[in-house]
């Protein structure tokens, strides 16, 4: 990632002057990475599943490209970030978050309140 900047810098460069072109970039790096904070992770995840059962938990062992600023709060503490599920389960068609037609299933913000709030429960159990 730190290169990146010098790498489209090199590939433009190339690009303009083979066809003698001038060119100017103006590079602006976007918001890191999450890096979660493992042992918060661990916790969450069981949380998650003592609650619900490990049935209905899902752990992303793939990174996601999707655009999150998340990362800038963990900078300054740590946490873990997790994907609440919003899709209706009896449809065969859930779209997308930024499409037209998507609809969040409200019931979910029963199942994100329950699953912070046992694990903030969890958390401070285990610091006393």
């Amino acid at each position: 990632r730190a290169n990146l900047p010098l790498w489209i810098e090199k590939i433009v460069a190339n690009v303009c002057n083979s066809y003698g072109a001038q060119y100017e970039v103006d590079y602006r790096p976007g918001t890191p990475g999450v890096q979660n904070d493992l042992a918060l992770s661990q916790l969450l995840q069981t949380a998650a599943e003592e609650a619900w059962g490990s049935d209905c938990v899902q752990v992303l062992t793939e990174p996601s490209l999707g655009a999150e600023d998340f990362s800038l709060y963990l900078e300054h503490a740590p946490g873990s970030m997790f994907r609440l599920g919003v899709g209706y389960e009896d449809r065969t068609i859930n779209y997308p978050l930024h499409h037209p037609e998507f609809e969040v299933n409200e019931s979910a913000i029963v199942t994100g309140v329950v699953t912070l709030a046992y694990s903030a429960f969890k958390y401070w159990q285990q610091t006393k």
